[in-house]
């Protein structure tokens, strides 16, 4: 059996290599074969140059994306690919040598869709802030119920990281979808539950992942990419849509108002200053639980504040995204159905998103 590895790359000379050296050692049951594919979305670092003089394999396919997004790659990746099943991998991890072994197990064990395992989250670098994004993103107050980051027993869940697709998924609804920049994969796993099919997590395959080395590049992120691409998705799929998604936008949107409105009405700025105080004492109690679980004290004070910018940015971001989609202005409007490897046995299926003004 042949399974294909795609992997999307954009800028990753700093952890190119040790991506593809433990994707080169994996230990493969007895009839499996491998091709690897890796996609680069038109590096301006080392990336391509490292892959060439590094990795040149016969199994190993180097090529360019031109579209420079994962879900572009995932396209081209999926086109070209002859695996029975197809492997998503990520450049910015590092995987162990039992990841496809244990994915192939449980696929034989469990008549899934995709299949999934939980990230070992690792700071990006060895400064104060790539630390401070480490702790944000392994704690519930952080980043909610995300059960691939802070953990889940074996089970079907909504979405896993870089999953384990039976090709046979993607004949049947379609592919990647080219609008999304970021959010893409979710928006996959959720067509695959919509239509009957099943995300299966397996807690015992861990990957080892490695986050943003910047503070400052983290939050830029979340503002400009994760937010708006949150909204977009929900606008081209509403079908992801979950309350627990408007969290961080209703935060922000109640930071925002909430000040305006309680300097006009003191029981109102009593609601306000209630609200803010409950917020501060959990992101005091999750910031000493961090401080003692990865024993940097300093955590104790700086947490609390980093909780904060995190959640009221990326809501910033959500709303901006909204904001954009009400005016027309989102960039998904400059891309329509059908493409390369479309998704438009997705709009079949769901024909209601066909009434949606400004898809095509």
């Amino acid at each position: 059996m042949l399974i294909s590895i795609i992997i999307p790359v954009r800028n990753e000379e700093l952890f190119i290599e040790n991506c593809i050296q433990s994707v080169l050692g994996f230990e493969l049951p007895e009839n499996i074969l491998t091709e690897i594919i890796i996609l680069d979305g038109m590096s301006n670092d080392k990336t391509v140059e490292i892959l060439k003089t590094r990795f040149n394999r016969e199994n190993i396919k180097i090529m360019q994306n031109p579209g420079k997004i994962q879900s572009t790659a995932l396209n081209m990746g999926i086109h070209i690919s002859n695996g029975e099943y197809i492997l998503r991998l990520d450049a910015h991890a590092k995987y162990p040598k039992d990841y496809l072994k244990k994915l192939i197990e449980t696929s034989k064990r469990i008549d899934a869709d995709n299949i999934g395992g939980v990230w070992k989250t690792n700071p990006g670098g060895t400064n104060y802030g790539a630390q401070i994004v480490q702790a944000i993103t392994t704690h519930k107050f952080g980043i909610g119920n995300s059960n691939f980051r802070v953990g889940h027993k074996e089970g079907a869940v909504d979405t896993v990281p870089f999953g384990f697709y039976k090709r046979s998924t993607f004949d049947k609804i379609g592919n990647f979808d080219e609008r999304l920049v970021r959010a893409q994969d979710y928006e996959f796993n959720r067509r695959i539950i919509k239509t009957g099919g099943i995300i299966w997590q397996n807690p015992k395959i861990i990957i080892d992942y490695y986050n943003q080395k910047f503070f400052n590049k983290f939050l830029k992120k979340q503002f400009l990419l994760e937010g708006p691409y949150n909204a977009y998705m929900w606008y081209l799929a509403p079908y992801t849509f979950s309350y627990r998604h408007l969290i961080t936008p209703i935060f922000t949107a109640g930071i925002i108002f909430g000040l305006i409105l309680s300097s006009v009405n003191y029981l109102l700025a009593y609601i306000y200053l209630s609200v803010l105080i409950l917020y501060l004492l959990l992101a005091l109690i999750s910031g000493v639980q961090q401080a003692f679980r990865y024993r940097k004290f300093s955590f104790v004070f700086t947490l609390p504040f980093s909780f904060f910018l995190f959640h009221f940015i990326y809501g910033l971001g959500t709303l901006l995204g909204i904001i954009r989609l009400i005016t027309k202005t989102s960039p998904i409007f400059k891309i329509s159905e059908p493409w390369e490897g479309s998704n438009i046995k997705r709009a079949i299926e769901f024909s209601y998103l066909s009434n949606i003004k400004g898809i095509k």
